[in-house]
């Protein structure tokens, strides 16, 4: 007779996958399905009178998005543009979104149990603004929360 192991719902793993990128020196993930795409356009349209971490509005396949300079709202140093730039295209409650960030990493595949509260502040930035963090081997990511940090800007 074989004896199945049964996990509970307090002891349940699941795994989920992160979009990961650098502003700056901060090793970002989003929850992958949020994103809608990563692209290089980065030229955009300036908005008169937009808050300051607005860099202005971009054309996606004719609809607007609006890019954030996500430096700005994490109080990090402005990031210059540079070939490596890139802007992670969101989805958040409706909207469509660009993050405008240093430079891509990986798709990580990480299980939620492995996942830390964050800390007070993480290279201080508020840490309500994330989710988690997860230890890698050289570096620590951060989980960032969309629409946290979006209703905090609003």
């Amino acid at each position: 007779m074989t004896t199945a192991l049964l996990e509970t719902p307090d002891t349940a793993t699941t795994e989920q996958q992160y979009a990961t990128f650098y502003v700056g020196n901060m090793l970002l993930g989003i929850d992958i399905r949020q994103v809608q795409e990563i692209n290089r356009q980065l030229n955009v349209t300036i908005v008169p009178h937009a808050p300051n971490y607005v860099r202005g509005v971009i054309n996606l396949r004719g609809d607007v998005a609006s890019v954030i300079n996500l430096s700005t709202i994490l109080g990090l140093p402005e990031i210059e543009i540079t070939r490596e730039s890139r802007n992670v295209i969101v989805h958040s409650k409706g909207e469509i979104i660009g993050f405008l960030v240093d430079r891509i990493s990986d798709i990580l595949t990480l299980n939620s149990n492995d996942i830390s509260q964050p800390p007070t502040n993480i290279e201080g930035v508020d840490g309500s603004l994330f989710k988690g963090v997860f230890k890698l081997e050289k570096e620590l990511l951060v989980i960032f929360d969309v629409d946290i940090v979006m209703a905090e800007e609003r």
